[in-house]
């Protein structure tokens, strides 16, 4: 087991989940089906989950939250208020989403990948957020 690289790794689990929240938060507003409303809460719920278990095991190793870059969240911001402006509806929400679950699994993977030393809570947790964001990226598919 390496400190570092479990750290490094609970960083980004907890960055992941604060881009997933923000991302459905700010989505959820152009959203009219209420099948897909339940789908992003649940969702939504379940990254916050994750998120406070990543910030408690950081803590409990003398490590700091990592909140996601100011760029990236700017961007995300702007990416989904321009989308949705511009073409909204339920079909540019599950898009937006489903760009945001592919982009957090890579760099969860990468992650996980770079940090193997990690230990094994650590990694269950990061592997439970890659199914998560797995999961509601296949879900989203029937409103694409």
């Amino acid at each position: 087991m390496n400190n570092d690289h479990t750290i490094r790794l609970l960083r980004e689990c907890s960055a992941g989940t604060e881009m997933g929240i923000a991302s459905i938060e700010e989505a959820l507003p152009g959203v009219r089906d209420q099948k897909l409303r339940s789908l992003l809460e649940h969702s939504r719920d379940a990254h916050t989950r994750i998120g406070q278990e990543a910030e408690q095991m950081l803590k409990s190793r003398g490590g700091e939250v990592k909140e996601p870059g100011a760029i990236a969240k700017g961007m995300s911001f702007a990416k989904t208020n321009l989308k949705l402006a511009f073409s909204p509806g339920d079909a540019s929400v599950a898009d937006l989403i489903t760009d945001g679950c592919h982009m957090g699994v890579k760099s969860l993977r990468q992650t996980l990948n770079d940090c193997s030393s990690a230990d094994s809570s650590a990694t269950q947790l990061a592997e439970r957020l890659i199914e998560e964001e797995d999961r509601l990226a296949s879900d989203l598919r029937e409103y694409l």
